[in-house]
């Protein structure tokens, strides 16, 4: 979570860098009636630095379930991974989508210890995402 002022000019950075998506579910900032936040993907508290490196796109319920988690529990194996880290990996080497582009499905560990933790496919997301499919508008082709 942000805590700290970040200048408009990095935010701009982070939000074109995003593609204005949420870096964890891929919600689109646009169609969202809420703000979508910049988080610190290494959270302030545990020596995070306010720069373009450790700052992320977040829809609001993606940043408030991470909160300062840097890892969280696989349920397929019960080990702890990392939380996906958009700076330094690549989303679709950890996640896909369902057959109907509704749910994000975890492809590694890393995937899905992230969207249980994020609860990525929580019923209200699942739903917007459906809502956007049949405009033509989801899903967005992300790396």
């Amino acid at each position: 979570m942000t805590g700290a002022y970040i200048p408009l000019a990095l935010r701009a950075r982070v939000i074109k860098r995003a593609a204005s998506r949420c870096e964890y579910c891929q919600s689109p900032a646009r169609y969202s009636p809420e703000v979508f936040e910049i988080e610190h993907i290494l959270p302030l508290a545990t020596g995070g630095k306010t720069m373009l490196d450790n700052l992320a796109l977040a829809c609001p319920a993606c940043n408030r379930y991470k909160g300062s988690r840097q890892s969280a529990t696989d349920p397929q194996t019960g080990n702890e991974f990392s939380i996906f880290n958009p700076r330094v990996q690549r989303w679709s080497d950890h996640f896909l989508w369902s057959d109907d582009l509704c749910e994000i499905i975890g492809a590694t560990p890393i995937g899905r210890a992230t969207i249980d933790a994020l609860r990525m496919n929580r019923p209200a997301v699942k739903n917007f995402r459906a809502a956007l499919k049949a405009l033509g508008i989801h899903p967005a082709l992300v790396g």
